[in-house]
C-alpha cells in the first residue's frame, strides 16, 4: 500500500489526501511535524516539505505539486474505462487553468495567509512552546485582511464557473479547499460575508473523499462546531 508522508493541518498534505481519495487510491497515513526537521524525514526528502508519498513498489514521490502530476499520469496511462478521475482534465488550455490556479492557491494564498496563520495561531500551541509569545495582533490584521481578498477571488471563481477551474472538479478545487479546510479548523473564515465561496465548499467537503479531514482533531486546538458540519 502507498504511504502519504503528512501532517493534518499541512494544506498541501490535505490536498494530496483528497485526491488520493476522489482517484480511490489506498493509502496509509504517517504523521511527520513540520517543524521537528528530523533526520530520518530530511533522508527522505531534503527539502523538508509535506507531504511526501511513498510508493508501494519503494519509489519516492516528494512534494505536492510533483505527486498531483504523477497521480494525474498514473491516470492518463490506465485504459480509458479504468480512469477514476483526471485531476488535470481538458485540453492544453484547461490544464494550463488548473495549473495557475493551483499555484496560486498553494504559493501566493499559502505565503499570504496560511504560512503566517499556522505560525501565529497554531504551530506553538501544537508545540507546546511555553516560551511563545502571543499572536501579533497587528500580523493577524494583516493575515485576515489578505484572507479577505483570497475569498473574494474564490468568490469570483465559483459564480462564474462550476467550479473553479471550469466545468469539472480539478485539483485547483483540492488545492483551495484544503487550504480554506485549515483556517476554518482555526475559525477563521467569515462564511457570512462570502455565501457563494461558502457554497462552494460546502460542497468540496460534502464529498466522500473530505470526510477524513473533518474528522481530524489536533490536541490543543478544537475547531468550532461548523468545521464538520455538511450544511454549516
Amino acid at each position: 500500500m502507498n504511504t502519504l508522508i503528512h501532517y493534518p493541518l499541512c494544506p498541501f498534505s490535505r490536498s494530496i489526501r483528497i485526491l488520493l481519495a476522489e482517484l480511490k487510491v489506498p493509502f496509509a497515513l504517517v504523521e511527520e511535524k513540520p517543524w521537528e526537521w528530523r533526520p530520518e524525514f530530511l533522508a527522505i526528502n531534503p527539502s523538508g516539505d509535506l507531504p511526501v508519498l511513498q510508493l508501494t513498489d519503494g519509489g519516492t514521490v516528494p512534494g505536492c505539486y510533483a505527486i498531483a502530476e504523477y497521480l494525474a499520469d498514473v491516470v492518463r496511462a490506465s485504459p480509458p474505462d479504468e480512469r477514476e478521475f483526471d485531476p488535470f482534465p481538458g485540453t492544453i488550455e484547461a490544464r494550463a487553468e488548473v495549473r495557475r490556479l493551483s499555484d496560486w492557491f498553494q504559493h501566493k494564498l499559502d505565503r499570504e495567509v496560511t504560512r503566517e496563520l499556522l505560525r501565529e495561531k497554531a504551530y506553538p500551541r501544537l508545540r507546546k512552546d511555553a516560551a511563545a509569545q502571543p499572536p501579533d495582533p497587528d500580523l493577524l490584521r494583516a493575515i485576515r485582511a489578505n484572507l479577505r481578498y483570497h475569498l473574494s477571488y474564490i468568490s469570483y471563481l465559483a459564480d462564474q464557473r462550476r467550479w473553479l477551474a471550469g466545468d469539472a472538479l480539478t485539483f485547483a478545487d483540492m488545492a483551495a479547499a484544503a487550504q480554506l479546510s485549515v483556517f476554518d479548523y482555526l475559525d477563521e473564515v467569515a462564511w457570512e460575508t462570502s455565501p457563494v465561496a461558502r457554497d462552494w465548499y460546502m460542497r468540496m467537503k460534502s464529498r466522500p473523499s473530505f470526510r477524513p479531514l473533518l474528522a481530524d482533531r489536533l490536541p490543543g486546538i478544537t475547531p468550532p462546531d461548523h468545521y464538520a458540519d455538511l450544511d454549516f
